[in-house]
């Protein structure tokens, strides 16, 4: 189902001979992506865990001694996963395989967002200011090391008299299967209620929604219900 997408956006199709190794099968990548979120594994862990456990192995369908793909493979496939925009789609594919095996039933959605949380920046007062001015890729141009750990996208925002930076998730799930049907991903400022329009969708009309208060504010709130209802 996913071969389509991957093999059109990820291998090389101007390749005048066959010189040098051939790439890793992107299911099989992709299938290691998976494995990552599922196991919550970094890149060196899960190339450990793939040459130490047979279900692995069986589910990414490799036979036991043959290489397997490195840490810098497999970082290296997420880049371009990421940078191809191809995420996006491949889930959109997924959704809607879903949707045609009556596994998502459509008979209320429950939206919630959840924060993201990454080391804290130290920067200088003016750094700040110009990263909230939205000019922080003019920092750091002269130290190409630094600048490549520090992250200018993220915000600070205060819930409950907690302090949070980073990023924060928006998901809407479909409430009896409890699988994600759309999501949107912001900085931790970001309101709840203003990610609302990024999740909605056409057949989302005429459903019972559960939401936090945090939804409450935003215009027709006669149409949810809070979870605490």
């Amino acid at each position: 189902m996913f071969r389509g997408i991957l093999e059109s956006r990820l291998l090389n199709t101007t390749k005048k001979n066959n010189v040098g190794a051939k790439p890793f099968d992107v299911v099989m990548m992709f299938k290691i992506m998976i494995l990552q979120r599922y196991y919550n594994l970094g890149d060196k862990q899960v190339e450990y865990q793939i040459v130490d456990r047979m279900s692995f192995k069986k589910f990414l369908g490799l036979e036991t001694g043959v290489k397997v793909p490195d840490e810098k493979t497999i970082w290296a496939f997420r880049e371009r996963l990421t940078q191809t925009a191809s995420v996006e789609e491949l889930f959109g594919l997924f959704v809607s395989h879903l949707e045609q095996k009556g596994l998502i039933f459509n008979e209320g959605q429950i939206i919630d967002a959840s924060f993201m949380e990454i080391p804290r920046q130290r920067n200088t007062r003016e750094e700040n200011k110009m990263i909230k001015d939205e000019s922080g890729d003019e920092l750091w141009n002269d130290r190409p090391n630094k600048k490549r750990h520090k992250d200018i996208d993220a915000r600070w925002t205060k819930k409950n008299e907690d302090t949070f930076y980073g990023y924060k998730n928006h998901i809407k799930v479909d409430a009896k299967s409890k699988i994600i049907g759309t999501y949107y991903a912001s900085d931790a400022s970001v309101h709840d209620s203003q990610a609302l329009g990024q999740l909605l969708t056409e057949k989302d009309k005429n459903q019972t929604f559960y939401a936090d208060s945090a939804y409450w504010s935003k215009p027709g709130r006669s149409n949810f219900r809070t979870q605490n209802d």
